[in-house]
């Protein structure tokens, strides 16, 4: 089946089932990930735990606590650095920047996250890295998912953009802060994750 790609803003393109055909390998390099970094609820700087488990990989990982939100070369949990990022996730990651338009894109950050039904990611402006003129790359995997994607003012109604396993959505350029979050995941049975959603997001933080 021929992939199906959908501008959804000038700059963000929605391209289904584009990571379906390596899900198996990259489930197989994230186990190997999350073994030495686990997933984990963190806590944002306002004390709120969030519903979605995350880790990283790559030369820097995201992290949020007391002090804020910031990139940081080493696991808190761990106090080691961050695993290393697989090359099939930095593959996939330029390539689908290259499809989207973005053929310079080299990602040195995943965030890797977790929801498990009723887990939700609020509206929010990527702005934590130092580099702002390279797009995200958003890898699904497992669950279907509800994405909002908005505008670039908190108060725009966002378009609700259903996902599956295997879809995968890049936005930079004029779309690069829209704010963007994810519906509260609803429960079901995924074959290969079970009840679960992961999505991998790939970025370039430095």
């Amino acid at each position: 089946m021929q992939n199906e790609h959908e501008q959804l803003a000038p700059g963000a393109l929605l391209m289904r089932a584009f990571a379906a055909p390596q899900s198996a390998l990259l489930l197989q390099e994230l186990q190997q990930v999350t073994a030495r970094s686990p997933l984990r609820r963190m806590t944002t700087r306002g004390g709120y735990r969030m519903s979605v488990a995350m880790s990283n990989c790559g030369a820097c990982g995201w992290v949020t606590d007391a002090r804020g939100y910031r990139y940081d070369c080493v696991d808190p949990l761990t106090a080691a650095c961050w695993p290393a990022m697989p090359a099939s996730f930095a593959k996939l990651g330029t390539c689908a920047a290259g499809a989207a338009g973005f053929p310079d894109f080299v990602p040195d950050a995943c965030l890797i996250s977790r929801y498990e039904p009723g887990a939700r990611l609020s509206l929010h402006q990527d702005r934590d890295e130092r580099d702002l003129d390279s797009p995200i790359v958003s890898i699904s995997l497992g669950l279907p998912a509800v994405f909002l994607f908005g505008g670039h003012r908190r108060a725009e109604p966002p378009r609700r953009v259903p996902l599956a396993h295997g879809d995968v959505v890049v936005w930079g350029g004029p779309s690069r802060l829209r704010f963007h979050g994810v519906m509260p995941l609803a429960d079901a049975e995924h074959p290969l994750l079970g009840r679960c959603r992961v999505n991998l997001s790939l970025r370039k933080a430095r």
